[in-house]
C-alpha cells in the first residue's frame, strides 16, 4: 500500500521574484537583473559584480569559440581552479582543439594536442575521449563524423555551465540556484510517483510541457 503525500503551498510574488533573480544572477544576465529589481522595487542580494562579470566574459568566450581565452580569464580569476578541476581543464582544451580543426589549422591543433593534451592521455578516463577529439583530424568535414556533438552549441552550453558553477563554487556561493533544485526536485518526486502508480498515473515531468500550462 503505497502513501503519497500532497502539500499544496501557495507561493508568493516575492517567493517567485527572489527565484528569478538568484537564476538571473547565477547566469549573469546582470542587465535583466537590474530591469527586474527596478520594475518590481524589490533588493538585489549582496553579489560580487566584478566575479559576475567576469563569468559572463568567460561564458561568451566558451560559446563563440574562443576557449583558450576563457582559461586564461579562468586562471586570472582563480588560479588554482583549472588545476582542482582537471575534468573540466581536459573538456576546455578539447574545445579550443576541436576549433582550430573546424577551421582548417590541422597542423596547429596537432601541436596543441602534442603540448597540451597529450599529459591527458596518461590517465585512463581520459583516454577515450582524447581518442574521439583525435578522430576529427580525419575527416575533411567534421560536423559530418560520428563525434559531431562535439562541435554543437549544445556542448559548448554544457562546458560553459560547468565551468560557471565550478567558479561559483569556488567563490564559496552555491553551484546551483533554487530553480534548478525545484525542478530536480520535482523530476525525482514525479520519478517517485509514477513507479508507486504506474506511468499513466505520472507522466515524466517536463519542463517544456509544464510552461504551456
Amino acid at each position: 500500500l503505497s502513501i503519497i503525500f500532497c502539500v499544496n503551498q501557495v507561493v508568493g510574488d516575492n517567493d517567485v521574484q527572489s527565484i528569478v533573480m538568484s537564476y538571473l544572477l547565477h547566469n549573469c544576465f546582470n542587465e535583466t537583473a537590474d530591469s527586474l529589481a527596478s520594475c518590481t522595487g524589490m533588493k538585489q542580494p549582496a553579489i560580487d559584480r566584478d566575479n559576475m562579470e567576469r563569468r559572463k566574459q568567460i561564458i561568451h568566450f566558451i560559446l563563440e569559440r574562443k576557449a583558450l581565452k576563457a582559461v586564461e580569464l579562468t586562471e586570472q580569476l582563480a588560479q588554482d581552479l583549472l588545476e582542482k578541476n582537471k575534468d573540466l581543464h581536459f573538456d576546455l582544451l578539447c574545445l579550443h582543439f576541436v576549433e582550430l580543426v573546424c577551421v582548417g589549422k590541422c597542423t596547429e591543433a596537432l601541436e596543441f594536442a602534442q603540448t597540451r593534451l597529450a599529459p591527458f592521455g596518461k590517465v585512463q578516463k581520459y583516454v577515450e575521449k582524447l581518442e574521439d577529439v583525435m578522430a576529427l583530424l580525419a575527416y575533411e568535414d567534421p560536423e559530418k563524423s560520428p563525434m559531431f556533438h562535439l562541435l554543437s552549441s549544445e556542448y559548448r552550453q554544457q562546458v560553459a555551465d560547468n565551468l560557471n558553477r565550478t567558479i561559483l563554487e569556488h567563490a564559496n556561493h552555491p553551484s546551483y540556484t533554487p530553480m534548478e533544485r525545484l525542478i530536480q526536485q520535482m523530476t525525482v518526486t514525479r520519478q517517485y510517483l509514477t513507479e508507486e502508480n504506474g506511468k499513466d498515473a505520472f507522466p515524466p515531468f517536463s519542463l517544456k510541457d509544464s510552461l504551456k500550462g
